[in-house]
């Protein structure tokens, strides 16, 4: 697919507003996704191009994050073994469906993202009492955020930040600075998987990329600041909008 320099242009801006996104409270893959399916690229493509794009921003904050000491690495060993694990189960599963059958589940997916980004309890600014133990978290939510992030993706962030909050009691910046190792890692993963499949549509992918290392240093600054922003009511319209034209477009 060929694309004009201006629309190379709206899409780097696109990949920044998405790492700034991501950073703060994730789904910026919720306003990645649909755009570059509205613009005709095939859901396998575009779902691996919003892979290869989003490690950077991931990349971005995360460093920013563990530079000004919000992420204790250690205790994340394990989960991020579990999340490379469910990665590639998830990145592998992707590849045996069939473009027909990606261009019917894919619609429903991002309506069901949608619908979680919506309904989700907020993350709250003191901690908790965990409801499961460091190595039972590590086992369970690594390995599920890996195949959620390795299968689809959008949300991915969110989904994240809220398993730490819920289930290991972390408050709001503890919570969005420990998702990001692993969701980076399960990007990265992921995104090799579809590097080496040929899936990446590079033109769209790499000005996309530069952007969101800037939107992900932003972002992470922003949470360090002032904590997580509200940003769903856009990209939930945006998604439910994209959804409904993949489901009655044909």
């Amino acid at each position: 697919m060929d694309f004009t320099a201006e629309t190379l242009l709206l899409f780097s801006l696109l990949g920044f507003f998405s790492g700034l996104i991501n950073a703060i409270a994730g789904g910026g893959g919720l306003l990645v996704l649909p755009i570059l399916l509205a613009s005709g690229i095939p859901p396998i493509n575009a779902l691996a191009t919003n892979k290869f794009q989003a490690v950077f921003g991931t990349l971005s904050s995360s460093f920013n994050f563990y530079r000004k000491g919000h992420i204790d690495l250690k205790s994340l060993r394990s989960a991020l073994v579990f999340a490379i694990a469910g990665s590639v189960l998830g990145t592998c599963l992707l590849q045996l469906i069939s473009a027909g059958s990606l261009n019917r589940i894919v619609p429903w997916l991002l309506i069901a993202a949608a619908l979680y980004t919506v309904f989700s309890p907020k993350v709250g600014d003191t901690d908790s009492k965990p409801r499961l133990s460091k190595n039972s978290f590590n086992l369970l939510g690594g390995f599920g955020i890996g195949f959620y992030g390795g299968f689809f993706g959008p949300g991915m962030g969110s989904i994240a930040a809220l398993s730490f909050s819920s289930l290991r009691g972390f408050n709001l910046r503890k919570a969005t600075a420990h998702a990001k190792p692993v969701v980076f890692t399960t990007n990265v993963v992921s995104m090799v998987i579809f590097v080496f499949a040929g899936q990446v549509f590079w033109a769209v992918a790499i000005p996309m990329a530069m952007a969101q290392l800037i939107g992900g240093r932003v972002g992470s600054n922003l949470v360090i600041k002032k904590g997580a922003g509200l940003i769903k009511p856009v990209i939930v319209l945006l998604t439910l909008t994209i959804a409904a034209r993949m489901l009655f477009s044909g």
